[in-house]
């Protein structure tokens, strides 16, 4: 048993930024009330919590409501839309089920119980009248992380200078979703500046692992992730410039899709980097199955957003037909396997994921498995290290310094990966930077090319790149250091869906005794590994595609985990 300390003491000063979080946190602690009178008092009874606290809503929630919410998306939609389920039913049992979960792991910057009940009871009221559901989504609770706007509520992205900022409309995305049928009832926590493998900040403090207390929940959709890990959600709204969507999910044992960038909408977010157009971020689903990352992304494309959003494409989804050539009736995959990127071997349980999997998939008739080879992957994070903080870090610095608040350790460890040196790069220096990231996407796709005419079948190199999804399962607080597993596919925008596997086991995922670190950052890593601090942790791998086959790594992961 133990007891991690999650919020910070509530802060007694008078600056800006403590006014900010005691107000913040006060608003949120009474929408949490409201939603669930009594809850706080009742969690505090029960004295010192266990690592692993998934097994809690069993404790105090009804048989109903656990039912509900552990149904996968697919399946709640397809139940409300046959009437078998009533909307205001499941919107009151997700909120009180995010309600556990922001007592048990902080996860919540507002719950929307009014807002998400009237919804609810206006869905049913519809069903009742026109005997069908009025969209694809009807009746269906979505987190949603609280950079995306939403009208009228509060749009900080984890800035205290930006805590009274409320959004004048709603992103584009939410605007599809609700035109769909969704339900929006939870906003989520982030890290300061959005640029964290963790989650944390100054209005809210840590959000931590539901599987175990003692490790993050990743970042920066951590707050998504631990809900979703939770229960608490079925189907998040994350975004991702780094990893943001596939660590969080890895580290719950979700599936995450970082879609290639400029396939969903993403007029609506916020953050100090708008407009910094080196490295684009994306919008993608969070979910408790594959299908409902299915969902979630043939709903906004249905929508056409790219005629509201010109900068999108306008690629519709094209799933109408396989993307593998058939063999004896059954798909013909080549997967690539990358069992380390070169410059951080990943921990016991990751290995023995790959392992797992590549045996399994080594007896499928129609799947090979090629050798895969990365390709400078520590150059890769030189490059786009960079382009992160092209002004050197200057605005963040400058939001910080307006209330005040402290530039959190994991913020200052992002900033000392930029080697300018805190410097804003002239122009010219950003071109040179942004031919730099061109020259390293053509070599990747050259490298690519050659899993063709190294086997000898030119006409098929690798379709799917299997690998890990970070260096180990969730880490401990403050040890997120590594991002390269995600970021680099983030730097040729390919798309990358994190898929769960396994966890870890004590027993099975001791260290090598004869592990040899290849440079200071893999001996760092291996360092952080004990077995016993990660139990429970889920252990989570990727599949990658290349730029715009977002559909394939979808169906191929749809095809091969039917061997997992």
């Amino acid at each position: 048993m133990t007891q991690t300390k999650i919020q910070p003491e509530t802060p007694t000063c008078n600056g800006p930024c403590c006014k900010a979080a005691r107000k913040y946190c006060a608003h949120r602690d009474a929408t949490v009330e409201q939603t669930w009178p009594g809850l706080h008092e009742t969690v505090l009874s029960w004295g010192p919590l266990p690592r692993n606290v998934t097994s809690l809503p069993k404790r105090i929630m009804s048989e109903r409501e656990i039912v509900i919410t552990e149904k996968t998306p697919e399946t709640l939609v397809a139940e409300l839309a046959q009437g078998e389920l009533k909307s205001v039913d499941v919107a009151r049992a997700f909120l009180n089920r995010a309600a556990l979960a922001q007592e048990l792991v902080n996860c919540i910057t507002e719950l929307l119980p009014d807002e998400a009940l009237q919804r609810a009871q206006q869905l049913d009221d519809y069903f009742q009248a026109h005997g069908k559901p009025i969209g694809p989504l009807h009746g269906l609770p979505i987190s949603v992380k609280e950079h995306m706007a939403m009208k009228d509520k509060t749009h900080d992205a984890g800035w205290c200078a930006w805590a009274e900022r409320r959004a004048e409309e709603n992103s584009h995305i939410l605007d599809i979703l609700w035109n769909a049928g969704a339900v929006f009832y939870a906003r989520t926590t982030q890290p300061q500046a959005l640029m964290q493998l963790e989650t944390d900040n100054n209005l809210t403090g840590v959000t931590v692992n539901p599987f175990n207390r003692d490790l993050t929940c990743g970042g920066s959709s951590g707050g998504e992730g631990a809900l979703i890990g939770f229960r608490g959600s079925c189907l998040g709204v994350g975004t991702d410039i780094g990893g943001s969507i596939r660590s969080p999910c890895a580290n719950q044992g979700l599936y995450g899709l970082r879609p290639s960038a400029l396939r969903l909408p993403l007029h609506g977010k916020g953050a100090i980097m708008l407009g910094n157009e080196s490295i684009l971020g994306v919008i993608g689903p969070m979910s408790t199955s594959l299908e409902g990352v299915k969902l979630f992304v043939k709903t906004i494309l249905a929508a056409k957003p790219w005629l509201r959003e010109p900068s999108l494409l306008a690629m519709p989804w094209r799933d109408d037909v396989s993307h593998f050539p058939s063999q004896n009736d059954r798909p013909r995959i080549r997967v690539g396997v990358m069992w380390n990127d070169g410059v951080v071997q990943p921990h016991p349980p990751i290995r023995r994921a790959m392992e797992t999997l590549v045996q399994k998939l080594e007896k499928v008739d129609g799947v090979e498995l090629v050798p895969w080879k990365p390709y400078k992957h520590a150059e890769a994070w030189q490059i786009i290290s960079q382009l992160y903080y092209v002004d050197g870090g200057a605005t963040l610095r400058q939001t910080a310094a307006e209330s005040g608040e402290l530039v959190l350790p994991m913020t200052e460890w992002i900033l000392s990966q930029n080697k300018n040196n805190g410097r804003v790069l002239t122009p010219s220096e950003i071109w040179t930077l942004t031919r730099r990231r061109e020259a390293y996407r053509m070599e990747y796709a050259d490298h690519w090319n050659q899993t063709a005419t190294e086997t000898g079948d030119e006409a098929n190199p690798v379709d799917v790149i299997l690998c890990p999804a970070g260096p180990g399962a969730a880490p401990p607080h403050g040890h997120a250091r590594y991002w390269t597993y995600t970021a680099v596919w983030n730097l040729l925008d390919y798309p990358a869906m994190v898929f769960p596997v396994t966890a870890v086991d004590p027993e099975l995922d001791q260290p090598a005794v004869d592990f040899m670190a290849m440079n200071y950052e893999d001996e760092w890593n291996s360092r952080i590994y004990k077995p016993e601090l990660y139990a429970d942790a889920p252990v989570s791998l990727q599949l990658v595609a290349r730029r715009h086959q977002d559909e394939k790594v979808v169906e191929a992961l749809e095809y091969l985990q039917q061997y997992f």
